[in-house]
């Protein structure tokens, strides 16, 4: 008996250690390439063309040294600009179709690449994207474009971005579109059994940021997104400041809320057009001031 214990004792003990190696094993992983798995930045230069679209492909320095890649074009008298700051693996070419929305109506916009993204160079990093995102809003601000003249909306991975630069620059409203609370929870929700908080460096932590934005904001979800749950933007939307709109998207996924009929409400959130969407979506929609129409560019 006691060499059947002292058998099970070490079959055990084995077990255990295998075990423990083995998530060591997948903790080191997840440590070392977390950045890769958080960034799916593709690099290239992208050229703009798009039939029907006057782009203009620019160049912004950023403080630090780096150059990033954008895609612009200046909006028509009396509309607005929109600084859009895409997703984890965005790309500039695959926001074709919110330019042709934009153009449609109007409406002006600087499509960034974030650092090591497309033509922009460096290697991605939170503080690194954060940089970016100001140095983007900085450029309209240099080419004439008032603090209400400008519309900040980020997408994924860009609503972390989009909502730190919202704290720290004046702007005419912020739309996140499919938002996180941070892209730690997000970590921690997908992989529960990795002490996300001890281990992942760029945090987007967008639940401590948001309750600094004062400014109109409108979040959009899929109700259907399986990447960032529906409800990570909820709470996102509790935790705001008014005045503020929310729009659920029933069916939608997190990549189909442009096709799904995002832009609707877009116009009717900044007073550009009285569209008609069903008002059964639209959780709380505190009205945001009608842009201007003396803008200057």
């Amino acid at each position: 008996m006691n060499r059947l214990w002292k058998a099970l004792r070490i079959a055990l003990t084995a077990i255990v250690a295998t075990v423990a190696i083995a998530y060591i094993g997948v903790l080191g992983y997840l440590y070392v390439n977390q950045r890769q798995m958080l960034f799916e930045a593709k690099p290239g230069h992208e050229t703009p063309d798009i039939h029907g679209l006057d782009i203009q492909d620019i160049a912004i320095a950023t403080p630090d040294g780096e150059t990033l890649q954008a895609w612009y074009e200046p909006p028509l008298p009396g509309k607005p600009v929109i600084l859009f700051l895409h997703g984890q693996g965005g790309t500039l070419e695959l926001g074709k179709w919110r330019y042709v929305r934009m153009h449609k109506e109007g409406v002006g916009y600087l499509a960034l690449a974030y650092r090591g993204y497309s033509g922009s160079t460096g290697h991605p990093t939170e503080q690194g994207l954060l940089i970016d995102g100001l140095a983007a809003y900085d450029w309209l601000k240099d080419h004439g474009f008032r603090n209400q003249d400008i519309v900040i909306h980020g997408h994924s991975l860009g609503t972390g971005v989009a909502t730190y630069v919202a704290t720290k620059r004046p702007a005419h409203a912020l739309i996140l579109e499919a938002p996180f609370t941070a892209a730690s929870d997000v970590a921690s929700e997908r992989y529960p059994f990795v002490p996300v908080s001890l281990l992942m460096h760029d945090r987007f932590e967008s639940r401590v940021r948001i309750k600094d934005v004062h400014m109109p904001l409108l979040v959009i979800h899929g109700t259907r997104d399986s990447v960032i749950p529906f409800a990570d933007g909820k709470r996102l939307f509790s935790m705001a400041n008014d005045p503020k709109t929310f729009v659920a998207m029933p069916n939608s996924e997190h990549n189909t809320l442009t096709r799904d009929g995002a832009y609707p409400h877009y116009w009717r959130f900044l007073g550009l057009k009285d569209e008609d969407v069903d008002p059964q979506l639209v959780i709380s929609s505190p009205p945001a001031p009608v842009p201007g129409s003396d803008r200057q560019h």
